[in-house]
């Protein structure tokens, strides 16, 4: 697991010049952006990348939260929140209070091609983008 971790972090770290060429993205955390893992068994990893440490640990907390709503749902965040407010699932059926939401994209899970399945946040990009970086730096593994 550490080293498919390791090679994950590796292939972000190669993606972020790239999207950083995007001024949407730029805009938002200059590429101070991180990515948080929890498995199955509530294993976490995470990595924050960029050189401005307040805004890499907002970025982090963000990653967390998005992460750890995808661990304890198994849904998309953002897909999670509109399952709930249509009244599809209870406000707390998995133990997460309404406040405590996170209706951003960014949250998914990800199953490996060994079936091994993860919960994943990646924050510091638009929605859009942080789950498309997630999924390139996972779709080899």
């Amino acid at each position: 697991m550490n080293s498919q971790i390791a090679l994950a972090f590796a292939e972000i770290e190669k993606l972020i010049p790239q999207y950083l060429q995007i001024e949407e993205d730029k805009w938002i955390s200059n590429g101070n952006v991180a990515i948080c893992i929890i498995n199955e068994d509530g294993d976490t990893f995470g990595k924050m990348y960029g050189n401005d440490k307040p805004r890499q640990r907002q970025s982090y907390k963000i990653a967390w939260t998005k992460a750890s709503q995808v661990w304890l749902t198994g849904v998309k965040t953002g897909a999670y929140e509109k399952m709930v407010f249509n009244g599809i699932v209870g406000e707390n059926a998995n133990g997460i209070e309404a406040p405590d939401l996170i209706g951003w994209q960014g949250g998914q899970p990800i199953t490996l091609k060994d079936g091994t399945k993860l919960s994943v946040g990646f924050s510091g990009f638009r929605g859009t983008t942080d789950l498309e970086i997630a999924e390139k730096a996972f779709q080899e593994l």
